[in-house]
């Protein structure tokens, strides 16, 4: 298989001093495979925890980037769906194993194969031992099987839609899922990089949205994206207040914290969906407040390509992105350190000229 020696930004073990540059290689698209020039990349939390191996799970070198959006230079025999000069995008998975009940029924996040999807990078999620690795974005090109590219809409801005491929489909799974619908009350629970998308699609969606944040600063970004109302959570009356006033909350927070603040919060039925924390909650959940109104608690991870491929369709149709700084590749070390610092307003994303630039 022909190797294409490709320029990238990774880490090379656990004692984490930040990304720097390496090659890595990919190889020529097969029949069904699209090969892929990087133009953007987006900076997810998850590309931090991943290099500095927060989740135990690093295989090294680890090139981080799940948000790619590029433009095809070269395809297999056998691609029908894309041709050289296509804008498209790469999201959180690059593979599964097709045959299990959740991949036939097009949510490849869930699939029940042996090692489950391929992600991006860093492998299977289920690392089968054999040190299978993955690489991803931040690089300046890429081969993907044809069955995990997507479509970018002509409507949407090519230096800013990358975050809809990680950040977009997290938060719209969950509001499709549970039926988010027109009237209904949903509280997005933190204002970052998923939270800001959370707001514009439940909006989109006719919600009337109330983003719950502990920063005051971001009021009028809030409102800016489409909340109806801003709720403090560091404000107890304000909390007391709205208990058992939302059918929907999505929170988007991804340290541990009280998941009894929120489920307080939840009306008759109503559930709490965590997409940011993917560890322990900070209390034990009191079931007494979940029995009481039949609330439900709950978790979403990513979505399938399908509906990736309708978010994306569906901000096309609502003029719908994310609010982005651009950024160096040379920058991202910098970059990590505010995101650390909850610096960044809303999402970084990576011009990858500045790679293909470098000397």
């Amino acid at each position: 298989m022909e190797a294409i020696k490709t320029k990238a930004y990774g880490a090379t073990n656990s004692i984490f001093n930040g990304l720097a540059p390496m090659e890595i290689e990919r190889h020529a698209p097969q029949a069904d495979e699209v090969h892929i020039d990087i133009l953007y990349c987006g900076v997810c939390h998850s590309d931090l925890h991943q290099a500095k191996n927060d989740w135990g799970n690093t295989i090294y070198p680890c090139v981080p980037g799940h948000e790619v959006v590029g433009r095809v230079t070269d395809v297999g025999s056998a691609v029908t769906k894309f041709k050289a000069g296509d804008i498209v995008g790469v999201g959180c998975m690059i593979d599964s194993c097709g045959q299990c009940q959740p991949c036939q029924h097009g949510e490849e996040n869930y699939c029940q194969g042996p090692v489950s999807w391929t992600a991006t990078y860093n492998g299977p999620m289920k690392p089968d031992g054999s040190g299978t690795n993955t690489f991803g974005g931040y690089s300046t090109n890429m081969t993907v099987k044809e069955s995990f590219v997507l479509r970018i809409p002509d409507g949407l801005d090519i230096n800013a839609v990358a975050p809809i491929l990680c950040a977009g489909i997290t938060t719209y799974s969950p509001l499709k899922h549970w039926k988010v619908k027109a009237g209904d009350q949903v509280g997005v629970v933190g204002l970052g990089g998923l939270g800001h998308m959370a707001v514009k699609l439940a909006k989109a969606l006719g919600a009337n949205v109330t983003a719950i944040t502990t920063s005051k600063d971001k009021q009028a970004d809030a409102e800016a994206m489409g909340a109806d109302k801003v709720l403090f959570s560091t404000d107890a009356d304000a909390m007391k207040q709205h208990e058992a006033s939302f059918s929907f909350i999505l929170n988007t927070i991804p340290d541990k914290y009280d998941i009894n603040d929120y489920v307080n919060l939840l009306n008759l039925d109503g559930a709490v969906v965590a997409v940011g924390l993917l560890g322990e909650y900070k209390k034990p959940l009191n079931n007494m407040d979940v029995a009481k109104f039949r609330r439900t608690v709950a978790g979403s991870i990513i979505g399938g390509i399908a509906e990736t491929q309708e978010v994306l369709d569906f901000c096309a149709q609502h003029n719908i992105l994310p609010d982005v700084e651009m950024i160096r590749m040379q920058d991202i070390n910098k970059a990590f350190d505010k995101m650390m610092d909850k610096e960044v307003r809303y999402r970084y994303v990576i011009d990858m000229q500045s790679l293909k630039d470098a000397e």
